[in-house]
């Protein structure tokens, strides 16, 4: 079953196109990433997906149904998880206040309290600090708190930024192996990513995106073994 399919996505900030005939899809159950350079359009595709930046021309479909014109809130109420680039926690707030307001649609204190609980057992680190303010959190428990966040309306779909931002390798390996096992438990993901050799070991397909254009999909196995892939991405 497809997930999520994007149609002839162009998008523009301006006058200047960012996005040119993106077409993406997603089947059930999937780790899809998407791979490209800094500026290469990766994460104008996640926030046209959110509904953040609207493409100009396209269609956008969740489980069949044409989202193109939903306002993000309502994406996100309909099983669309995302973690930002560069994380975007409240820092004001403190790791359960976060949680909470990522189960901003949520009306069932019961159902907030479980998945709180969810995500101090995926996160233990987190409920260690859940009376702490995310501000003064180190960028790998925040990107743990991003992720937590995003799974508190218990999401279909996880859309994932940048992962690596910022994160030393082996919490960039934390995280990663995280995200695999939530995979590994059925959630279908997205994910958009600079570090081509860790995010091409966890998914089972790639995109590879230059200047706004989709240039190669394949399996990850065959792109790890692509010699262009290998010069451009993999840094062999």
């Amino acid at each position: 079953m497809t997930v999520l399919k994007l149609e002839n996505i162009n998008t523009f900030y301006g006058h200047s196109q960012a996005l040119e005939n993106i077409a993406i899809d997603v089947q059930a159950g999937e780790f899809v990433t998407i791979l490209g350079a800094n500026g290469a359009g990766k994460s104008t595709i996640m926030k046209t997906i959110m509904g953040l930046v609207k493409a100009k021309t396209g269609t956008i479909y969740f489980n069949g149904r044409d989202i193109s014109q939903l306002p993000p809130w309502d994406r996100a109420g309909i099983g669309i998880g995302y973690v930002p680039e560069g994380r975007r926690v409240f820092p004001d707030l403190s790791v359960e206040e976060n949680l909470r307001m990522g189960a901003y649609s949520v009306r069932d204190d019961k159902v907030i309290a479980a998945n709180i609980e969810k995500s101090y057992v995926l996160f233990p680190r987190l409920k260690e600090r859940k009376s702490q303010l995310a501000k003064t959190m180190s960028g790998g428990e925040q990107q743990m708190l991003a992720i937590a966040r995003a799974l508190m309306l218990s999401p279909k779909l996880l859309l994932i930024d940048e992962i690596s931002m910022g994160l030393m390798p082996i919490l960039v390996n934390h995280s990663l192996s995280i995200v695999k096992k939530l995979n590994d438990a059925g959630l279908t993901i997205l994910m958009v990513e600079q570090n081509a050799n860790k995010a091409l070991k966890v998914a089972d397909r790639g995109y590879i995106l230059k200047t706004g254009k989709i240039i190669m999909q394949d399996t990850s196995e065959r792109l790890r073994n692509n010699a262009e892939v290998i010069k451009a991405y993999l840094g062999e």
